[in-house]
């Protein structure tokens, strides 16, 4: 019973693991290594309000109470926010333009968490991950009532602009079947949600959580409200704990970390990179005011926090501060943080104190996260950054009472005899406060490795959605293998091959070491050819046979395997074990003879019929296990003499112990089959044997020699064969018939004294071509540790809300619009409206910036918005006389209108989910199919026909079925 409560208990309060990181803050802090770059440097990341936001000069004051103005022009802002790959999300350009930018942000850095986790997407598909966002601010759903009017709106709008789906989109995105949450509580949003994620862990509703926030400042209208309020500090930084602190500037971003409970991380052997001991939230109830911050309250949060972590107050060594720079805030801070966290200590061993807002600014609703990351890479660092703009101490905090300090500079996280431990302050001005208590991770046990089982080579295989895409990401990994020579060639391949989704366009690259390794990368971006590099476009998943040659043992065949593959080598002692009564020596000794000095005798006796016979055998099966074991799966099994008995073992048609019987004595035929579990086609014969490899006579009276290589290369086209693979050496039939279908790879795995190299060399090729390998099965059996590596090498592009779907303004004034002519405007006004002198000579300023806002607003780069907006002028069509080709032709049109896009980039045969066509733009296709093709063209009839081709066809048959004469071209 009291074991059974420990683990209660211990489930109740169990460490959660961080073991991902997805961030972009301001100061090109898009990477936690970036970010860390950036507080190691201690980089002040903040800068002008840029031109595309809002005229920060037209709305400068330095009155604090001058109506409509803002008394700052600084903030921490990020680049080209209305960059956006949305065709990795199968997004269509219509809805990316309408989508929030902040939720477009998510996407991207969840997507990047997942990797640096190195969390296949495939793996959490369909899973209990949940997703847990802190967001508190819309303000592109501002932008587009306040400039586009009710004319602006689209359907996209709603799910666009809607907070809860900055959570919800996610989950949808990523197929994440667990809790799905948006928190808003002000400034302490995210990392409330971290708290919750934990949680719910803890409770086992899910078991990995992505958990974070975004902020995004698009309009002056909260700037504005702080203005009056005087929460900004006029000289545009946040100066914390300094005597001349005067509030904050606002900053914008996005977090996300991948957390999952710490006893199944050290079970999956993920690279932990912190662990989240102890989290609390409380609110400050009825304080002096409803915004004010509440010493007590903050001193509770912090306590409750500490209680669940099982730290001591004197471990903790760090605290990362709201920080937000008023007076009295920071002097309730400090205080609540010494009361609970400053005893036990002196100037040895003080209490740090920083915030990452004086880097760049106050994230708001990603502020939590911003400050929980920055402690993550500390800790993982070893090492508290520098705390910037700390000149003169604040007087209202008594320093010399407290023992605490402020990092002017980074120092070296000191090592005690218990884990580095920090916290993590969050503050919220609807009066919900937040902490954490973060650790270093445990040690991770060494790696037990054995010389002799490491493979001499390994693969790395690098994809994307399209070839820049796959440039950019070999680029990152060069770069990364040059900053980090000292990696393991065999950890980078690992967690890049088992920790990322794997696209259509292919680089596969086998190498011994990390030199060589950024050696073809190099070669690779130059479009030079190097050895052992292929690269590729999959184009499907390809149908592949497996083939089992009759002949061709050789002493020695598969030697390097046996010693360095352990699924090869069960395999073949297997074998052994099964055959010791039928050879003169074991099996072993025929294939890799101990005195190879002089393996004449030994060989003498491998070459005698039944040892031959019985090494092809097993090796051959050996091969097919392994390759099974990296997960091929074959669409057709090929023999050919001794081949054909592996095929059929391989299929199951009989056992291994059969088989081998088999192959020593033709007339060892079983007294009973097994359905093949995978069709079987003869290289001797060229026929598809399946029905009868059931049959004792197939097996009594087979043809023993070849018979028609040219019937057997018809077979494979029959079949719809892309590759070959051969599960041996090459023999004379498997050459023929090889010469006989070249438009097909024949892929070897096996040559003399090239084991690996020959394995590997068909491995690639087969990935290139679009087989699905099992990567974690491929390293299965040898040490491997994750590593952090580069994540997605985006393909953005520019989306906006259209401005030509704005309400429009007067004729007289629309050229003056279109040409951004201000002058002219001035002029129109100045004989049309009723303006005063000063009036007058402000008008044109502020027409020229409408005037520029309008035309900027109506460029969408890269994008078709003027295909969306545009009137689409369909043709009549003659019901009577319509062809499948018209039908197919009026989908194509369509549909590229509704999703925004030019009719040449949509592929008839790719299905609709691929260039984002969903349910809202299907309800626009079946009101125009009704119109123009009397056909009510339904969402249904989009799932189950799911590609234009498809639906064209199926309502060719509908006009047929209706009487409707169809021509079929």
């Amino acid at each position: 019973m009291q074991a059974k409560l420990e683990a209660v208990t211990y489930a109740q309060r169990e460490p959660i693991a961080v073991i991902g990181i997805g961030c972009r803050f301001p100061g090109g802090a898009d990477s936690p290594e970036s970010f860390w770059q950036l507080l190691e440097q201690g980089v002040d990341a903040i800068g002008p309000v840029p031109p595309q936001r809002w005229d920060a000069d037209a709305y400068y004051d330095a009155d604090p109470d001058a109506p409509g103005k803002i008394y700052t022009r600084e903030g921490g802002f990020l680049p080209q926010i209305d960059d956006f790959d949305a065709p990795f999300f199968g997004i269509s350009a219509r809805e990316a333009s309408s989508l929030d930018p902040q939720q477009r942000l998510l996407l991207e850095i969840s997507w990047e968490a997942l990797e640096h986790a190195n969390q296949a997407s495939e793996r959490a598909f369909n899973s209990t991950t949940g997703v847990f966002i802190g967001i508190c601010s819309n303000d592109y759903n501002k932008l587009l009532w306040e400039l586009g009017g009710a004319a602006g709106i689209d359907a996209f709008c709603a799910t666009g602009n809607a907070l809860s789906l900055a959570a919800g989109r996610l989950s949808y995105a990523l197929g994440l079947k667990g809790p799905s949450l948006v928190v808003d509580t002000a400034c302490s949003s995210s990392l409330v949600a971290l708290h919750l994620a934990c949680q719910h862990l803890r409770s086992r509703e899910c078991d990995l959580a992505l958990a974070g926030g975004v902020n995004l400042l698009l309009t002056p209208d909260s700037s504005i409200a702080f203005s009056r309020t005087r929460m900004l500090d006029p000289s545009g930084r946040c100066k914390t704990f300094d005597a001349s602190a005067n509030g904050y500037v606002r900053g914008e971003g996005g977090g996300v970390v991948v957390l999952k409970r710490l006893s199944d991380a050290q079970k999956d052997g993920d690279h932990i990179l912190a662990v989240v001991r102890g989290s609390a939230v409380n609110h400050n109830g009825r304080s002096s005011s409803l915004v004010a911050p509440n010493g007590p309250a903050q001193q509770s949060v912090i306590q409750k926090a500490l209680e669940m972590s099982g730290v001591e107050p004197h471990q903790v060594d760090f605290v990362e501060v709201q920080g937000t720079g008023t007076a009295v805030g920071q002097s309730l801070e400090v205080g609540a943080i010494t009361n609970i966290l400053g005893a036990e200590r002196n100037a040895d061993t003080p209490l740090y104190v920083g915030s990452v807002k004086t880097n760049f600014g106050h994230l708001e609703g990603a502020s939590g996260i911003a400050s929980l990351i920055k402690t993550v890479l500390a800790l993982q660092h070893q090492t508290i950054p520098a705390h910037l703009h700390f000149q003169q101490p604040n007087p209202h905090i008594n320093w010399k009472e407290m023992a605490i300090k402020v990092p002017t500079q980074a120092i070296p996280w000191p090592k005690r005899d218990s884990a580095r431990a920090a916290g993590v302050n969050c503050f919220g001005f609807s009066g919900t406060n937040a902490h954490v208590i973060l650790s270093e991770p445990p040690a991770k046990p060494a790696p037990v490795s054995s010389p002799t089982l490491e493979r001499p080579l390994h693969v790395l295989a690098l994809s994307a959605k399209n070839p820049s895409s796959l440039r950019g990401l070999a680029e990152s990994f060069h770069r990364h293998l040059e900053d980090h020579p000292h990696l393991s060639a065999a950890d980078v391949c690992f967690s890049a091959n088992t920790g990322r989704s794997h696209f259509q366009h292919r680089l596969a690259l086998a190498t011994a070491s990390t030199q060589e390794l950024s050696q073809q990368l190099m070669a690779f971006l130059q479009q030079q050819s190097a050895p052992m590099v292929w690269a590729g476009e999959a184009k499907g998943l390809p149908k592949l046979a497996l083939a089992f040659p009759g002949a061709g043992a050789y002493l020695n065949m598969g030697r390097k395997l046996y010693d360095t593959q352990p699924v090869f080598r069960t395999v073949l002692d297997r074998c052994q074990e099964l055959l010791q009564a039928e050879l003169p020596l074991p099996l072993l000794q025929f294939l890799y003879p101990t005195d190879q000095a002089n393996p004449a005798p030994v060989q003498d006796l491998a070459m005698t019929e039944p040892g031959t016979r019985a090494a092809l055998f097993a090796v051959e099966y050996g091969l097919y296990q392994l390759w099974k074991s990296w997960g091929v799966e074959p669409a057709l099994l090929l023999g050919e003499g001794i081949g054909e008995y592996v095929a059929a073992t391989a299929a199951g048609v009989f056992s291994l112990e059969a088989g081998l019987r088999l192959s020593l004595e033709a007339a060892a035929i079983p007294a009973s089959f097994a359905s093949p579990r995978c069709p079987i086609g003869s290289l001797s014969t060229g026929e598809v044997v399946t029905e009868k490899v059931t049959q004792a006579e197939y097996w009594r009276d087979r043809p023993t020699v070849a018979q028609s290589q040219r019937d057997a290369a018809e077979m494979l086209s029959q079949q719809s064969i892309a590759a070959v693979l051969l599960l041996g050496t090459t023999d004379a039939v498997a050459t023929t018939v090889r010469s006989s279908s070249p438009e097909r790879p024949w892929l070897a795995s096996l040559k003399p004294d090239e084991d690996w190299q020959t394995l590997l060399a068909s491995l690639a090729t087969l990935y290139t071509l679009g087989t699905t390998i099992n990567w974690v099965g491929f390293d299965r059996p040898y040490p491997r540790q994750s590593l952090p590596l580069p994540t997605y090498a985006w393909r953005r592009q520019r989306y906006w809300f259209d401005a030509s779907n704005f309400d429009q303004p007067s004729p007289a004034l629309f050229p003056q619009f279109a040409d951004a002519n201000s002058s002219a405007l001035a002029q129109q006004l100045a004989t049309t409206g009723d303006l005063s002198e000063a009036e007058l000579a402000l008008v044109p300023k502020l027409l020229s910036l409408l005037a520029n806002t309008a035309a900027n607003g109506a460029k969408t780069a890269q994008t078709s918005a003027a295909v969306a907006t545009s009137t689409l002028e369909e043709p009549e069509l003659d019901l009577k006389t319509v062809t499948q080709a018209d039908i197919q032709s009026w989908l194509v049109n369509r549909i590229a209108h509704e999703l925004g896009v030019a009719p040449e980039e949509i592929n008839p045969k790719a299905p609709f989910d691929s260039y984002g066509l969903d349910s809202v733009l299907a309800i626009g296709i079946a009101s125009a199919g009704k119109k123009y093709l009397g056909v009510e063209v339904t969402p249904l009839m989009l799932i189950h026909h799911p590609s234009i081709e498809a639906l064209s066809i199926h309502l060719a048959a509908e006009f047929e079925a209706s009487g409707t004469e169809v021509f079929e071209l």
